[in-house]
């Protein structure tokens, strides 16, 4: 009996070790890649059916940039499913609210502004073409940057902070910081979005198809996956400094595996001296790395 017992957990712990060096071995070829790179980069990766998660460079703060506008979705959202907001409902958007220099397929649309959209407009132009004035207008429609972030907090995701909106970090380069998260704190928020049911099955479908037609970015996680890879997904940027680098070239999301496998990956890069399309390709090879390892 003893000996049967022994056996046992001899095949426990072998499984074990195995199971740890094949996550081991993703993890040394991200770190191998990432070792020639001029960038600070944070990487996390979770399989969302059994929570098997990995982290690089996770012991920083990032600089979140458009990312967040995935947060301010699921906060929106929830005002929905609480019978608060109405995807239907519409709002006036004045000419002034659509700011010129800055990202907005929206204004480009209606440069003369007044012209009533409905929510789910604005959402969508906010998420799949990463808008920056839709991005303020939800913010002011749902009571600032300070709801957003007490809600992510609410969910159980801590290590985040939203505080500055997209015209605030426009008035200079340091606000950009204070909206920062860790790459482990955000596949652990899509965990809570895809598990947790934590918005109903309209809402959950409505932003799923939003990020699956994210419109920037297709150079990055998607970079390079299989033509008609689904990639779910959320981008960031930030401008350039000669002397500081890129502060932000991120991009989120989930990838949905042809095996019906669904994981969760954050790659932030901060602090880049790498041209904008390095920066891309060390989102794409980190998605690739990623893609093939669960597909063995």
């Amino acid at each position: 009996m003893r000996y049967l017992i022994f056996i046992l957990m001899l095949i426990a712990v072998t499984s074990t070790v195995l199971c740890f060096s094949k996550t081991d071995s993703l993890r040394n070829d991200i770190e191998n890649f990432l070792k020639t790179k001029k960038a600070n980069v944070g990487v996390a990766i979770m399989d969302l059916d059994n929570g098997d998660t990995l982290t690089v460079g996770n012991e920083i703060h990032y600089p979140m940039q458009s990312t967040y506008k995935f947060h301010l979705a699921l906060a929106i959202l929830d005002k929905v499913d609480k019978v608060l907001l109405s995807l239907d409902q519409k709002i006036l958007l004045t000419r002034k609210e659509l700011k010129e220099n800055t990202w907005s397929p929206m204004r480009d649309k209606y440069p003369k502004g007044n012209v009533e959209l409905t929510i789910s407009e604005i959402l969508k132009f906010t998420i799949s073409q990463s808008d920056n004035n839709g991005c303020d207008i939800l913010f002011k429609l749902i009571g600032g940057t300070k709801i957003v972030n007490d809600y992510i907090h609410s969910l159980g995701i801590k290590d985040v902070a939203i505080a500055a909106t997209e015209v605030e970090m426009d008035r200079a380069w340091k606000i950009q910081f204070k909206n920062w998260t860790y790459p482990l704190t955000t596949v652990q928020l899509f965990d809570v979005f895809f598990n947790k049911k934590i918005l109903s099955k309209s809402s959950f479908n409505f932003l799923w198809t939003a990020l699956v037609n994210t419109t920037t970015g297709p150079d990055r996680l998607k970079g390079l996956l299989p033509k008609g890879a689904v990639v779910a997904h959320k981008t960031g940027s930030s401008g350039f400094d000669d002397l500081k680098g890129t502060a932000a070239f991120n991009d989120i999301g989930i990838i949905e595996l042809p095996n019906g496998k669904h994981i969760a990956i954050a790659v932030y890069i901060t602090k880049s001296f790498e041209e904008d399309d390095v920066n891309a390709k060390i989102i794409a090879t980190i998605a690739k790395l990623t893609w093939d390892y669960y597909l063995k």
